[in-house]
C-alpha cells in the first residue's frame, strides 16, 4: 500500500513518526502552514518558520524516504492577529519556491471579518501563481462557513477543480461535491472523522476528488490514520487499486495542478547535512 498524506504537519512530529510512516507505506507527503499552538508575535517568526517548511523538512523527510512538499499561507486563526497579517505582503516571495504545491490552509476558523479579508487576499494570490488553493473548515457553524468558503471560491475566480476544502463530514460533503471542488477529509483518533465513517462516504458517493489526510499535529492526532483508512477500505470489499487511487493517485492528481511535485526520494544518506545539521546525535560509543 502506497500512502500520500495530503495533510500533515511533520514540523511537529518526530523522527519515530518518519519511520513508522515509512513502514506503514507513506511515501510522500504535504505539510500545510499553521499555527504554533500560541500566538506568533512578529512577522519575522513566519519567514523562520517558511524557511523550516522549504528546507530543513523536507531535508528530514528525504532521510527517511519520503518525498516532503508544503503549501504557504497565512493560517485563518492567525488572520485576526494585526501582528500576523503584515505576512500577507511576504507570501509571493515563497510561493514562486520549489517544493510548495498550494496556498493554504486559508479559510475560516471562527468567519470573521478579518479572515474572510485575508481568505479572499490569499485566493488571488492562488490564481496570481496558478497554484491549488487548501482551503480549513470552521470548526463551529460548519456548514455555513463551508457554503461562504465556496461562494468566496467562485468570486475570486478560482476553478473548484484547483480547490480542496478540507476537514469536511458527512454534513459538509454535499455542497462541497455539487459545486465540484477537491473533497478533504482528516481522519482523526477521536474527532473530525474516522476510517469506518470515511468508509461510509466513500461507499455512497465514490472515490473522485476525494483526498484522505491525518491531519496530524502536535496535538491528539495519529499520523498512521491514512493507513487505517486504507485497511478499513480493504476489509470493506474495496480493491487494493480504489486503495491506491484515494491514497496515492489522487493527492498526485490534485497537488500534480501545481507543476512541482517531486516524487523520486534520493537514497538517504545518513551523513548528510543540512545548514550543517545533520539527523545523527554523535557517534556510537
Amino acid at each position: 500500500m502506497r500512502i500520500f498524506d495530503p495533510h500533515i504537519h511533520m514540523s511537529s512530529r518526530t523522527t519515530d513518526d518518519y519511520e513508522a510512516m515509512y513502514a506503514a507505506g507513506v511515501r510522500a507527503l504535504v505539510e500545510p502552514a499553521f499555527w504554533l499552538g500560541q500566538p506568533r508575535t512578529s512577522v519575522d517568526s513566519f519567514v523562520d518558520y517558511f524557511d523550516a517548511l522549504v528546507g530543513w523538512e523536507r531535508f528530514r523527510a528525504s532521510q527517511f524516504g519520503i518525498a516532503h512538499h508544503c503549501t504557504i499561507a497565512l493560517n485563518p486563526k492567525e488572520a485576526n492577529d494585526p501582528r500576523c497579517t503584515p505576512v500577507l505582503d511576504l507570501l509571493p516571495r515563497y510561493l514562486a519556491k520549489d517544493g510548495v504545491v498550494a496556498v493554504g490552509e486559508i479559510g475560516f476558523d471562527s468567519m470573521t471579518e478579518d479572515e474572510e479579508k485575508a481568505f479572499s487576499r490569499q485566493l488571488e494570490l492562488a490564481r496570481e501563481f496558478a497554484l491549488p488553493a487548501m482551503v480549513h473548515t470552521p470548526h463551529r457553524d460548519k456548514l455555513a462557513g463551508t457554503r461562504r468558503t465556496l461562494d468566496l471560491v467562485e468570486a475570486a475566480g478560482m476553478e473548484p477543480g484547483m480547490v480542496v476544502v478540507d476537514h469536511l463530514n458527512e454534513v459538509t460533503v454535499d455542497v462541497v461535491d455539487e459545486a465540484g471542488a477537491w473533497m478533504g477529509f482528516s481522519i482523526y483518533p477521536d474527532t473530525k472523522m474516522d476510517p469506518d465513517r470515511m468508509v461510509a462516504i466513500l461507499q455512497r458517493r465514490g472515490l473522485d476528488r476525494v483526498l484522505v489526510n491525518s491531519a496530524a499535529d502536535w496535538g491528539k492526532s495519529d499520523p498512521l490514520r491514512t493507513r487505517a483508512t486504507g485497511e478499513a477500505m480493504l476489509a470493506a470489499g474495496f480493491t487494493e487499486d480504489d486503495v491506491d487511487r484515494v491514497l496515492w493517485r489522487n493527492p498526485v492528481e490534485f497537488f500534480g495542478q501545481s507543476g512541482r511535485l517531486l516524487l523520486d526520494v534520493p537514497a538517504a544518506d545518513q551523513g548528510a547535512t543540512f545548514a550543517g545539521n545533520s539527523l545523527l546525535r554523535g557517534e556510537r560509543a
